[in-house]
């Protein structure tokens, strides 16, 4: 493992290579880093988003949280060019990413990592982060040498570095999941989009990844939008919630403040069982 001296030395690295951060508002407001604009995704017949509208400001952890189905991955997957909007904007820094393919949104600085593990199996841990490397923020493909170094940091930041040369169907889910993570943060993106990366994971590996997601916003500088159901790492780690229902923001605030509202409480439990 990295000493934390060594860590520390990295994390001033990388936030020193990363493109200089948009200026406050003149009132000391947050600058918004994403931005929906009235996002709606129809799937044949089926309403899956419906007119949605928020922002990220450069630098939050906001959570997305609802039922299943209430479209949130779809959400994620919009921002990520992997779904396209049936209507609304998506913008980055106030460029417009929604009608961009996913390998022109990630090289913009967006990354996803979805919940279950998308490895390429016959490859080893060390190359899966390479090519996360290669393929991320700015323009053209990254020389090897480079994106394997950059690789290298990201396995340390989440603690494979010792799996380097070890097979990906070594690893057990929490590792593939982490090995993701890496693959993300090789490409340096500016806006990490996370869905249900905890989901299945026992305290101490749900423990672990709310440290590691704080390290990647609070020494990276990285923004965080996150799609989870586990309910105690969104109290504990996002400063903001947003709830969807059937496809519409229900609720937005403080984690807390959020999950003590009676109609999000009745879209979690019915009214039938908080009567």
């Amino acid at each position: 493992m990295w000493t934390e001296q060594a860590r520390r030395a990295l994390f001033r690295r990388r936030s020193a290579e990363r493109p200089a951060a948009p200026d406050r508002s003149a009132r000391g407001g947050v600058v918004p880093l994403l931005q929906a604009e009235a996002i709606t995704k129809h799937f044949g017949n089926v309403l899956a988003v419906e007119d949605v509208t928020f922002r990220v400001g450069d630098g939050e952890i906001v959570a997305v949280v609802g039922p299943n189905g209430a479209g949130k991955s779809t959400l994620l997957k919009m921002i990520a060019g992997l779904e396209r909007p049936t209507s609304g904007r998506v913008r980055l820094g106030g460029q417009l990413v929604h009608s961009r393919v996913p390998h022109q949104v990630r090289r913009q600085g967006i990354s996803i990592v979805m919940q279950t593990p998308l490895t390429f199996t016959s490859m080893t841990v060390a190359d899966n982060a390479t090519l996360g490397a290669m393929f991320g923020l700015g323009d053209g493909v990254l020389p090897e040498r480079k994106a394997r170094q950059q690789a290298a940091e990201s396995l340390a930041l989440v603690g494979l570095e010792r799996r380097a040369g070890d097979p990906v169907t070594s690893l057990n889910l929490h590792e593939q999941r982490f090995l993701e993570l890496a693959k993300a943060l090789a490409g340096q993106p500016r806006l990490l989009l996370l869905d249900e990366v905890m989901a299945g994971l026992n305290e101490t590996e749900i423990a672990a990844s709310v440290q590691i997601v704080r390290n990647v916003r609070d020494e990276l500088g990285v923004t965080i939008l996150w799609v989870e159901h586990v309910m105690s790492a969104v109290i504990e780690l996002a400063e903001r919630v947003i709830v969807l229902n059937f496809g519409k923001i229900l609720a937005e605030g403080a984690p807390k403040a959020v999950m003590r509202d009676p109609e999000v409480i009745d879209a979690y439990l019915g009214k039938a069982q908080i009567a």
